[in-house]
């Protein structure tokens, strides 16, 4: 398997463009399930889960059309379910949305349980409990689950977290039940708000998105639909913290710094420098950082997938420094690479973690255990001294974009062999 070859403490300098958001262009493209007609998306990230995402669409008969490179028009006018790609449905979390859609298009079909991170128990019980709510039945099967659904019909559906793809997956089941559905509990992540506005220009009655209670007046069929995915602000988030832990300065662009007030707010907190545009922001190394006490919380709060790419930094902060991620129980098996590195952190509990600093990270063989660890450790990588060698970097692959000749282009000695 490919790896990552860094030598690091080289000084960036330029502009790097932010990609659509994973998270976004999964749900839209499963809602293209939703109609017989042909829907455009654009702004696609050219990354390993939106890949897999389009072949289980392929297999299942729609038809995908390839406009340019980040845009594609996909019609499911017909579809065979019992052709469905069960091994790529297996390789990505981003396959559990094909529940709710499938139940709004299709009634009866059996699929494989969906894959993705190993950063915990991801149950989809929350998503089967608020389906069952709208009229569907969902056993399990072996290794399958069963799904009848004759009578599609609007409730009142509270959730039991504030899950981002139970929210979409009950989304896109009630858009064509009959009558109204009001989601209480929902999240309130731009993602969430982007599929609502993908599926309102669809047809769709919805009103709420963005707030924790999203209403629903089902509609009895869809239209087609163009679409453009909003930027990743996780991945935007990446780059600002690589800005700060590596000397230079550089300008990421593409940014909706809405989408990340505490974020910024907390990197302020520490110590980084950074200068907000309209668009983009301006990140200068920060050698001088602060601890903090960083919880990982829903939209509008400290984003999960965030909480990962600021521990190189406190790593090298003054001071003793606390991060809580409640969401996820096995989300620091990154947290192992870096003490190798050279980072003092302590786990407390299966959600805490005390880093204590500032500590000199230095260069050596580690591997990527998820999406997110994985962009860590090139945060770390980029920060050692010496070389740092990043293993199962298929993972960084599902959910950042070239990222190596992105970096390569600041100036970062980064390479894959």
């Amino acid at each position: 398997m490919d790896k990552f070859i860094i030598q690091g403490q080289k000084t960036l300098s330029g502009k790097v463009e932010v990609k659509g958001s994973k998270n976004a262009a999964g749900p839209i493209l499963v809602s293209c399930l939703l109609t017989e007609k042909e829907c455009e998306i654009d702004n696609l990230p050219l990354i390993e889960d939106i890949f897999n995402v389009l072949e289980v669409l392929k297999s299942m008969g729609a038809e995908v059309e390839n406009v340019s490179e980040r845009k594609v028009k996909i019609r499911a006018e017909k579809l065979d379910l019992e052709k469905m790609d069960f091994e790529k449905i297996s390789k990505t979390r981003i396959s559990v949305l094909f529940f709710g859609a499938l139940i709004a298009r299709a009634k009866h079909f059996k699929i494989s349980p969906p894959g993705g991170d190993k950063i915990g128990l991801r149950p989809i019980h929350v998503h089967i409990k608020a389906l069952e709510k709208l009229g569907a039945k969902i056993e399990r099967d072996g290794n399958f689950y069963k799904v009848d659904c004759d009578n599609l019909k609007g409730a009142e559906v509270v959730l039991d977290e504030f899950s981002v793809t139970a929210t979409e997956n009950t989304m896109l089941a009630a858009v064509l039940a009959e009558g109204k559905t009001i989601i209480k509990g929902a999240a309130c992540e731009p993602h969430v708000q982007d599929l609502a506005k993908m599926l309102k220009s669809m047809g769709a009655k919805i009103e709420g998105a963005g707030t924790n209670t999203i209403e629903i007046e089902g509609v009895k069929n869809l239209k087609g639909a163009s679409h453009s995915i909003i930027f990743d602000y996780i991945e935007a988030g990446t780059f600002i913290a690589i800005g700060a832990g590596v000397p230079g300065s550089i300008e990421v662009k593409n940014i909706n710094t809405g989408d990340l007030d505490l974020f910024l707010a907390k990197l302020e907190e520490i110590g980084v420098n950074f200068e907000k545009k309209e668009n983009s922001i301006i990140v200068s190394y920060s050698p001088n950082l602060k601890s903090a006490k960083v919880q990982a919380l829903p939209h509008p709060g400290f984003p999960t997938d965030l909480l990962p790419i600021i521990a190189p930094l406190l790593a090298r902060a003054e001071g003793k420094s606390l991060i809580h991620d409640p969401l996820y129980e096995n989300r620091f098996n990154y947290v192992q690479q870096l003490r190798k590195m050279g980072a003092d952190i302590e786990i407390v509990d299966p959600h805490r973690a005390f880093i204590y600093g500032p500590k000199n990270l230095f260069g050596l063989a580690i591997e990527s255990w998820d999406i997110r660890a994985g962009a860590s450790l090139i945060v770390a990588g980029l920060m050692a001294e010496g070389k740092t060698t990043i293993e199962n970097i298929f993972q960084i692959d599902r959910g950042y974009e070239k990222i190596e000749e992105r970096l390569q282009k600041l100036g970062a000695n980064i390479k894959r062999i």
